[in-house]
């Protein structure tokens, strides 16, 4: 597992470490030479360390399979960094803010006046056939007009280096419990390396995390009741929502915990008894929230709770019908969203997305199904797309087809040399391709993490980065350039 950085070669591909064979990037010096100069014992060391942190940390992930159902596995993390220049994440910030700003305000007047549709910039039509507007939100306005708070952005760079936005989640965005975890990882295998560098932290997001949370609480109070809503064990993200509750000293808590009583206020049930509820960082889907606004046979809900929150009782993070703007033909047209709230030019760029539901945008997708990435609006994980180079004849006819079915459900996007990290692989150092997730908080300051979770795909040549399907991550630095 020897580093030789004369052997390593990153192709085609931007590297986010390594700029050609044997020359790493300017901020990246001082790594590169702290690892080759580890021998193949020490880094086989320093790599069983990380894995016995991560079984005693007991950070796991949920993978669900047809054959064997959900099972636990340990989180799969490799002990090499990413690294980003400080100077550059300042501006990909700046992005992220007029981003979730922007989208914030659309969902606001999508609910209200819709006067982005009247004014003929955003299809009445792409509103009419979304799955994630809630009629029962319209004219609800949540505390400080904000219905995303916790925003998780998928970035991705291309091989000319761009850095690019390829997706946002605004639902329940996940994996936060993972980026600081990676970093309490890495700060055991390699202790002396944050004396040495000057990493950006981010062990301060759960305290933001509250305050934020904190804030939209409907009684003024110094310490407003926030509870962590979980739709329990058997969910994915279990791990998360227990790690979250923990660490900002919520109650983590199910549906069956909590009541609404005839004054609409939201109680917790103690052994001391009922306890009034202010802020619910809700990790349940909107449609499975109440049983008597949405899905009646839910579970996993609180009958009532849409019932509260339209009257001010009590503050839901994120808002429900946020989803509203997590779809990724509306993704489409947020730089049409960012000019005509902010009147700003977009600092932080889409990935050049062609939208099915126009016709010659379509014709160009149908004749070029064999270069492009065909992804349906809603489905997340990495499911249900198709990426065309890799595609047999039969799938790419098989997507053809569903797209003059339902073109409103389909986007297509160019296949993007996804940027590449230096990963260890069966003792060999090899660049794997990487995307990255920052976490945005909104409430009454907006606030975004220094870094995010870098999610990696471990297979040879692959481009899919979800855990479920066999990707891994690392930790990613932020960092002050090198002289």
């Amino acid at each position: 597992m020897s580093v030789s950085w004369n052997e390593y070669d990153p192709g085609k591909f931007f590297d986010e470490l390594i700029k050609t064979k044997g020359k790493p990037r300017k901020y990246a010096k001082n790594l590169a030479k702290y690892l080759a100069d580890h021998s193949d014992e020490e880094l086989e060391t320093r790599k069983a360390v990380a894995e016995l942190s991560i079984k005693e940390m007991g950070i796991t992930f949920t993978v669900y399979t047809e054959e064997e159902g959900s099972i636990d596995r340990s989180w799969p993390f490799d002990i090499l960094p990413r690294m980003i220049p400080k100077s550059e994440w300042d501006k990909i910030e700046l992005g992220l803010k007029q981003r979730v700003k922007a989208l914030n305000l659309f969902i606001n007047d999508i609910y209200h006046e819709q006067k982005i549709i009247k004014d003929n910039v955003f299809p009445k039509e792409l509103l009419a056939n979304s799955v994630n507007f809630r009629k029962e939100c319209v004219g609800v306005s949540p505390p400080l007009d904000i219905w995303a708070h916790i925003c998780g952005s998928d970035l991705v760079r291309d091989s000319d280096g761009t850095m690019y936005v390829l997706e946002d989640n605004l639902r329940v965005p996940s994996g936060v419990s993972y980026m600081l975890e990676n970093r309490s990882v890495m700060k055991r295998v390699f202790p002396e390396l944050f004396e040495s560098y000057n990493i950006q932290p981010v062990d301060d997001y759960c305290s933001q995390l509250f305050d934020m949370l904190a804030s939209l609480s409907p009684r003024p109070a110094d310490y407003p009741e926030v509870v962590v809503l979980t739709p329990g064990i058997f969910n994915s993200a279990y791990f998360e929502h227990s790690y979250l509750a923990q660490q900002m000293g919520c109650e983590l808590v199910e549906g069956r915990d909590l009541v609404v009583q005839d004054d609409d206020c939201v109680y917790m049930r103690t052994v001391e008894g009922l306890q009034r509820v202010d802020v619910i960082y809700r990790r349940i889907d909107d449609l499975f929230l109440d049983p008597e606004a949405f899905h009646p046979d839910s579970m996993l809900g609180v009958p009532g709770l849409m019932r509260a929150w339209k009257k001010g009782k009590v503050a839901l993070a994120n808002a429900p019908g946020a989803g509203v703007a997590d779809d990724k033909v509306v993704y489409a047209f947020v730089p049409e969203i960012i000019k005509y709230y902010l009147g700003e030019e977009v600092l932080l760029p889409n990935v050049p997305t062609y939208r099915c539901m126009f016709q010659d945008e379509q014709d160009y997708v149908l004749q070029h199904l064999d270069e492009l990435v065909v992804k349906p609006a809603n489905e997340s994980g990495g499911y249900g797309m198709m990426i065309g180079p890799m595609a047999s004849k039969k799938e790419r006819e098989k997507f053809a087809h569903l797209i003059k079915k339902d073109p409103r459900n389909y986007i297509a996007q160019p296949t993007l040399g996804l940027s590449t990290v230096p990963t260890f692989v069966d003792h060999a150092v090899e660049p794997r391709h990487v995307d990255l997730r920052p976490f945005i908080l909104s409430g009454d300051t907006t606030s975004v993490t220094m870094g995010g979770l870098t999610r990696v795909a471990l297979r040879k040549g692959s481009l899919v980065v979800n855990s479920s399907q066999g990707g891994g991550s690392k930790d990613t630095w932020i960092v002050e350039e090198e002289a």
